[in-house]
């Protein structure tokens, strides 16, 4: 299902731009340029995967458009704002926003906040847990349990992240580039030293054999393939 985002904007250049790349990522966008008109899409949030809000908005502000949304849906929101202090995004995020991004802002950058954020709802959204060799992964608490016995390893939150990202890719196999575009930030990207870590640790909890792997495979000079019927 193609996912659908909510660009709340009243700075027409900035709008169609983020229009224009968000569906040549495949995304479907809606427009608005005023914020009583967002106000009125409260009700009707679950026909958005995500929001896109700008803060400075004609008759009503960002900020209560996001206090309002808050109080009818989980919705990711992402803030855009010309005010990038300290103090407006810690306010931004009290408010229940889940990213903050300060103009101008470099679209590459956006492109990856919003596919963050759409993972990060995919994981809670397309399925409750996953089994993988005798294991079973609740994606919602993070835990990981063996199905014979009860015993249950806790998760981070990247590692669930990458689990979830392996699982939607199945038999696939899958570039570091990509696993580094679609799960870390510009200023949070790793070594490829860090993924073969997750990926030797997926190995000690999922492998019968870590040494001959049946489910996470590292390919020679391209990625990684997680197989599983």
């Amino acid at each position: 299902m193609t996912q659908h985002i909510l660009v709340v904007e009243d700075e027409t250049s900035i709008a169609e731009m983020l229009e224009l790349n968000l569906e040549l990522e495949g995304y479907k966008v809606t427009l608005v340029n005023n914020g009583k008109m967002a106000l009125e899409l409260a009700n009707s949030l679950d026909r958005f995967q995500a929001v896109i809000l700008d803060l400075m908005l004609p008759e009503v502000s960002g900020m209560e458009i996001c206090r309002v949304f808050r109080q009818h849906s989980k919705i990711p929101i992402l803030f855009l704002s010309a005010k990038g202090t300290t103090v407006d995004r810690i306010a931004g995020l009290k408010l229940g926003a889940n990213d903050y991004l300060a103009k101008p802002f470099d679209l590459e950058e956006l492109l990856l906040r919003i596919n963050n954020l759409l993972l990060v709802q995919g994981i809670s959204k397309t399925q409750e847990y996953f089994d993988i060799g005798g294991q079973r992964i609740y994606f919602g608490s993070y835990n990981v349990q063996n199905i014979q016995t009860g015993e249950t390893t806790i998760l981070s939150k990247r590692e669930i992240e990458l689990l979830d990202y392996f699982i939607q890719h199945k038999n696939e196999v899958v570039s570091r580039d990509s696993l580094l575009d679609s799960l870390w930030t510009g200023d949070q990207i790793p070594t490829g030293r860090t993924i073969d870590n997750y990926i030797l640790n997926f190995r000690k909890l999922f492998e019968q054999d870590p040494k001959n792997p049946q489910y996470f495979h590292s390919i020679r000079g391209v990625g990684y393939k997680f197989t599983i019927d």
